[in-house]
């Protein structure tokens, strides 16, 4: 009983110290970026570096939306990410139900054509498509960075596999035979079942619209409409002499804070998914 004891103890002292591990893995960085933006440039590049600054910067926040257009930029960031995720999730739901809870002909090669499409990278179709949309002559919009995002084949595959196994083809029969059609089964059934899945995806669809760097930077010339990646891009890139680096770690922190804050927003979906998951085994 001694020696099992034992075990347990060292199990359990080698785990928290493996999440201990993680968890300052996770915040080190994140502490590193707030401590940076309350310095100023010769303080932040400082070596040794100090972990706490000998100043408090505050003004460093106030200067960023005085000095910079900011605000703009993270207007048009909120707006390009908005369009992106409400399109994505709306797309890829009804298409996963139509492929997998509607028998209609040919519904199998059209799941093969949207499957197929995730085996092309997105650098090979980036410049075809950027010359179809000069060609159009809609460029310097925000047309071309939430249109193909919407046509997001691995969140509708994502989407298409989670009702196949958590949504009762009996329970939408059973609504087909008490009168209710397709849309209203959509929406009165299928969605609010499907909101753990679009909680996930929604979480992976805001951070990848609101980080993309590249395809903004091709697409948008116009100052009033440029992203705050690119912003923040622009200014790391420029001399360090004229930029003072704590107001770039303040745009840094406030271009994390959204992400967090949807991810506080619907964990709480997602945790529920994992339980129901567990219960129904």
């Amino acid at each position: 009983m001694n020696m099992k004891n034992t075990k347990k103890i060292i199990s359990k002292i080698l785990i928290y110290f493996a999440l201990i591990l993680g968890v300052l893995f996770c915040l080190v960085p994140l502490y590193w970026m707030i401590r940076s933006s309350l310095m100023n440039t010769v303080e932040v590049f400082m070596m040794p570096p100090r972990w706490i600054p000998s100043k408090f910067m505050w003004e460093n926040y106030q200067e960023v939306f005085d000095t910079l257009p900011f605000g703009k930029y993270f207007l048009n960031s909120f707006i390009v990410t908005g369009g992106c995720v409400v399109g994505t999730m709306l797309t890829s739901s009804i298409c996963a139900y139509g492929l997998a809870r509607i028998k209609w002909r040919g519904r199998n090669v059209v799941f093969a054509c949207i499957i197929s499409s995730m085996m092309l990278p997105v650098a090979v179709t980036l410049i075809p498509t950027f010359l179809m949309w000069r060609t159009i002559g809609i460029t310097d919009s925000f047309i071309p960075l939430i249109v193909p995002a919407i046509a997001s084949p691995v969140t509708f595959f994502y989407m298409k596999q989670y009702m196949e196994s958590a949504l009762p083809l009996s329970l939408i029969e059973a609504a087909r035979i008490d009168g209710s059609g397709e849309f209203r089964t959509f929406n009165s059934i299928v969605l609010p079942l499907m909101k753990p899945a679009i909680a996930v995806q929604a979480i992976f669809s805001f951070v990848s619209s609101w980080n993309n760097y590249f395809t903004p930077a091709l697409v948008l010339h116009d100052d009033k409409k440029k992203t705050l990646p690119i912003l923040i891009a622009q200014l790391r890139g420029a001399d360090w002499l004229k930029f003072d680096m704590g107001q770039v770690y303040v745009m840094i922190t406030f271009s994390i804070l959204p992400v967090i804050v949807v991810y506080l927003i619907l964990s709480k979906h997602i945790v529920q998914g994992v339980a129901l998951g567990s219960v129904k085994g």
